[in-house]
């Protein structure tokens, strides 16, 4: 199997810039993180000098996936380099701010790569405050040629990080299922890309028919299900080494398998003589228990960042409801009130909200509701069939599948944050569906 160029480890450091660093210097540039798109922040991104001639393409790319990334999450305009000014030549000299003033730029982010070896580049870069006139942030990155990319999502990470008051999101990666061919017979494959989409590969080679990937806390093994046998089967996979292993070859449907924040065990579904139930089984001695007793269909359960909570789907009410019990099955109790039916819950690793599906009047929505109360329901997107919410590391952004209507219909991935405003189509090589975004990586 093909290891993805995210596990070449990355040494960094970070330092604080010495200059001013003083709590009235942070709060000069601050974005209000809960607008949305509605006033992107103009940044100004040049390309970050280079010091080799094997690096300057580099130090172009570096510049153009941070001014991607940023973008991306609705809170940032990356302006076009055709309208700068001031031509840079040493990041360790302060900007001509009044030169970025005339553009409008709000920040300005300075960077340049440094060749010290065949196979190690040190990357550097300054973020400013261009109407402040401070230097807000600086890092140091040492890494090696091929993992550039890397590279520049931890500095994405680091500039949202600063201007927003909130961790980035951008060094992640989601794992997907790759569909292809025609509806009546659709082949689905284990797959995975970083965040923005790049570097889509398979996991497993020629394996057909897997279901509902997801990432342990640590963003190096994946929990998925498999019908390759021609029954359910939940299996682990290391990403790293692409060894996989049987958890249970269970005689009974097993539905969506789901780490424990702890990554010390699994919670899923299983349907027993007819009966859907939720289950946890322990990841070292294989043991498994049930945890809800009722004779409806109890289904979708996901654990609170805490561990300490659940909240899973069940029609015990008369038609498919979200619910919240403890861990051990106790204190089941309905927290989805209102119309339509609701389905695939997934609680926020911010602990504040549980993000969920939504069907009603023909239409299919994701939407959030407050999780210890299921009040302040928000309807985000709606359409054809959007299904299956998945939570950015920081909780502020969701993917979800997206399915076409007609007989060529197909399945995509999108994103939208939180409020509502930022809906984006995300880049895969064909069809795609039921995304599990990872955490931030190590």
């Amino acid at each position: 199997m093909t290891k993805t160029n995210s596990f070449i480890k990355i040494v960094l450091s970070i330092f604080l810039v010495l200059w001013g660093l003083s709590a009235n210097a942070f709060a000069q540039l601050e974005i209000d993180i809960t607008k949305g798109n509605s006033e992107p922040t103009p940044i100004a991104i040049p390309d970050f000098l280079s010091s080799h001639p094997e690096t300057t393409q580099i130090a172009k790319d570096i510049a153009r996936v941070i001014g991607e990334d940023l973008e991306r999450s609705g809170l940032f305009e990356a302006l076009d380099p055709a309208s700068f000014i001031e031509t840079q030549t040493d990041i360790n000299y302060q900007p001509r701010f009044a030169d970025w003033r005339l553009i409008k730029a709000r920040a300005l982010v300075s960077g340049r790569i440094v060749r010290e070896s065949s196979n190690r580049l040190k990357v550097e870069f300054r973020l400013w405050d261009i109407y402040g006139g401070k230097q807000l942030d600086g890092i140091r990155l040492a890494t090696t040629p091929d993992n550039w990319r890397r590279v520049a999502h931890k500095v994405s990470d680091a500039i949202y990080k600063r201007l927003t008051g909130e961790s980035g999101y951008f060094d992640s990666r989601i794992v997907y299922i790759s569909e292809s061919g025609p509806k009546t017979d659709r082949r689905k494959r284990l797959a995975i890309m970083d965040q923005d989409g790049d570097n889509a590969q398979y996991l497993l080679a020629g394996a057909d028919l897997v279901l509902t990937p997801r990432f342990s806390p640590t963003a190096q093994q994946i929990t998925y299900l498999s019908w390759e046998t021609g029954r359910s089967q939940v299996y682990l996979l290391d990403i790293e080494t692409g060894r996989r292993e049987l958890l249970g070859n269970f005689p009974d449907i097993t539905i969506a398998p789901r780490f424990s924040p702890d990554g010390k065990s699994l919670i899923f579904s299983m349907v027993k003589r007819g009966n859907s139930d939720v289950y946890v089984m322990d990841l070292r001695s294989r043991s498994t228990r049930r945890l809800t007793t009722n004779s409806a269909i109890d289904v979708s359960p996901s654990f609170s960042p805490d561990g300490k909570k659940i909240v899973f789907n069940s029609d015990r009410g008369g038609s498919p409801q979200l619910y919240t019990m403890n861990a051990d099955g106790s204190n089941v109790k309905r927290i989805s009130f209102g119309d339509g039916r609701y389905t695939t819950p997934n609680w926020s690793p911010r602990g504040d909200l549980i993000a969920f599906t939504k069907s009603y009047q023909g239409r299919f929505h994701i939407g959030v509701l407050n999780a210890q109360t299921g009040k302040a329901e928000r309807l985000l997107t709606g359409s054809y069939l959007d299904e299956g919410p998945t939570w950015s590391p920081n909780g502020r952004v969701i993917l979800f599948s997206r399915e076409t209507r007609g007989r060529n219909g197909s399945s995509q991935i999108w994103s939208v944050d939180l409020t509502g405003s930022n809906l984006r189509k995300v880049d895969t090589p064909g069809a795609a569906s039921d995304p599990a975004w990872s955490p931030v990586l190590p």
